[in-house]
């Protein structure tokens, strides 16, 4: 090294030479052996003995023995281990591997050798075999002739299958054969485009083979007449994307007698259709509609003015619906609507909800997902004026509400509603949730519960507020939907620091009890959504399906603690469908 500066050096490097044992000189020996074994006339197999004759050598190093470098390697190998030594990654000393000592038994492809069988001279390749027994080696004819097979592959080492995890639940779903008549339907389905070859199908069955339709968008103008006729009052089509403007005007002409019209996903909806039904379907009381984007202010109008009983309107996606139109509404059938809804419509704004509160005989009000939410003293002022007769409202996407319209407008304006949903209103908390449910149950009734509860998405709602819920509607609800209530029923370690810090005054009191294992006691819930509930875990889901005996569908996306390892042979008899398991969403 310049300037005789060195590195570390280890003990083996530094004993080896001190000894006069180099790289340079190893190599020097291995280029002799090499020749020494070049000038032999025939190679052989290796001979075991000389093996066992080097590993019976006395284990001492020998400085006039310096042919046999692989028994060095050995002792300094077991010198290294008995003092638990490591070479240092600078150590500039490498050992030759031990086939750089060995002799070379098989000749180098390419080069002629001598068959031990035939004598012939042949051309060595990879696939050369050696003769057996020795010494020599084989052509090809005479070791296919020997009954060995020179191009054989060898043997792939059998993979072991890992055993199978014999309590992961496949699939929790029962399937079940279907039936004569859903077979038939779906033969209809596929072959809709023929409808002149069907004839005359059963009033029962239309509805089932357009809801069949409607999960492949294969309904068109031009089998859209298969539902048509003249003494239909009840019409649904669950996909109308592909109908056109002049199939609209049609359906009108060619079913003047409806009084109850449902459409989703009706884009091409225009003007002019909405017009021809003014003449069409004088009849028409009862219309739903899902994404009429293209209809305008003065085709409302008029559509409003030429039925002057409406007793439903139900419409989700009408960025054109005005005042002026619910002002017209109003005008021509407020005496007799008695569901109303207003869904995603962009231009409501509390002068809605002051027209709204004249409706004294409505039933169903549906005004969520606006774009801009109403305040507090609008929803109070609104059911002030509806809420005694309200049996179903939505008040979902309203993100400005607060506690005040669970306390000042629902408990004493709505007796006798069984249908409430408020979904993401982020601002309601857990302690006023519960004292509405508290209130709400203080009459003793236990038949007067919700049926349907979506309060999904609010965030602030835990243990406190679900537990009010199952004891006000435990005997009743048939849905409900508590989405996104991450906290509920939050680990023992955070209960204590909770309980610990009481110096704050806005910490809030987390319940001792757990409330998740109470939702067993609903008896007639059918559908249920516990997705993003992070303290769901196999235990209560194991307790949900053996307490709720009419439970249909059980939603946990999202709840990391659900793998599935339950056994509940309820759950398999009534076919519970339970969605979300995610260890089984790749099944």
């Amino acid at each position: 090294m310049a300037r005789n500066v060195r590195g570390p050096m280890s003990a083996l490097t530094d004993f080896l030479q001190s000894t006069g044992i180099t790289p340079t000189t190893i190599a020097r020996r291995a280029a002799t052996r090499a020749a020494e074994n070049a000038e032999q006339p025939e190679a052989g197999p290796s001979n075991p003995r000389r093996g066992r004759a080097q590993e019976d050598h006395q284990e001492e190093y020998d400085s006039d023995n310096l042919d046999e470098p692989e028994r060095k390697q050995k002792a300094a190998a077991k010198k290294k281990k008995k003092k638990g030594e490591h070479d240092d990654s600078d150590d500039e000393y490498t050992a030759l591997s031990k086939t750089a000592y060995a002799p070379t038994n098989k000749p180098a492809v390419g080069s002629f050798e001598n068959c031990a069988t035939c004598e012939k001279q042949f051309t060595v390749t990879k696939y050369t075999m050696a003769a057996m027994p020795g010494p020599g080696f084989l052509c090809h004819p005479c070791a296919k002739a020997s009954g060995a097979d020179p191009f054989k592959k060898p043997a792939s080492p059998r993979k072991r299958k890992a055993p199978a995890e014999k309590r992961t639940v496949v699939h929790i779903q029962q399937r079940s054969f279907p039936t004569l008549v859903s077979l038939c339907i779906d033969v209809i389905a596929r072959h809709i485009d023929d409808v002149e070859a069907f004839g005359d199908i059963g009033s029962l069955n239309l509805e089932a083979i357009a809801r069949a339709l409607s999960k492949n968008r294969r309904l068109t103008t031009e089998n859209a007449p298969l539902f048509y006729n003249i003494e239909n009052t009840n019409l649904a089509f669950y996909d109308a994307t592909n109908l056109s403007p002049d199939a609209f005007v049609a359906l009108g002409n060619l079913n003047p007698n409806l009084t109850r019209l449902r459409l989703d996903f009706c884009g091409p909806l225009n003007d002019e259709a909405i017009l021809s039904w003014n003449r069409t379907m004088p009849s028409l009381v009862s219309l739903e509609l899902f994404g009429p984007f293209l209809v305008r202010e003065a085709a409302w109008i008029s559509f409003f003015q030429a039925h002057t009983n409406m007793v439903s309107f139900l419409i989700t996606q009408s960025p054109r619906f005005s005042l002026a139109c619910l002002q017209a509404l109003i005008d021509a059938s407020g005496s007799t609507i008695s569901q109303l809804r207003l869904r995603e419509v962009g231009l409501l704004s509390a002068a809605f909800a002051e027209r709204i509160a004249g409706l004294s005989k409505l039933t169903y009000l549906d005004v969520g997902e606006p774009s801009e939410s109403l305040s507090d003293d609008n929803v109070v002022q609104l059911l002030e004026g509806i809420g005694s007769g309200l049996t179903h409202l939505d008040l979902s996407g309203h993100i400005e509400l607060t506690d005040e319209v669970l306390s000042r407008g629902l408990i004493p304006n709505t007796p006798h509603l069984t249908s409430l949903a408020m979904a993401n209103v982020p601002l309601l908390s857990d302690i006023g949730t519960a004292d509405f449910f508290n209130s709400s149950n203080q009459n003793g009734d236990e038949t007067s519960g919700l049926i349907l509860l979506d309060l999904s998405r609010n965030h602030l709602l835990k243990g406190a507020a679900l537990t009010a819920l199952i004891q006000h509607s435990k005997k009743t609800i048939q849905e409900l939907n508590i989405n996104g209530w991450k906290d509920v029923d939050v680990s023992a370690e955070e209960m204590v620091v909770g309980k610990r810090s009481t110096k704050s005054e806005d910490v809030e009191m987390l319940p001792t009890e757990p409330a998740l294992p109470l939702l067993a006691h609903l008896e007639k819930v059918k559908k249920l959504d516990l997705g993003w509930c992070r303290g769901v875990d196999d235990f209560v889901v194991k307790s949900i399906l053996e307490g709720c005996e009419a439970l249909e569908e059980l939603k946990v996306w999202g709840c990391n603690r659900v793998e599935g390892k339950w056994e509940s042979s309820m759950q398999r008899k009534r076919g519970v469908k339970v969605y979300g398991i995610e260890s089984q969403t790749g099944s």
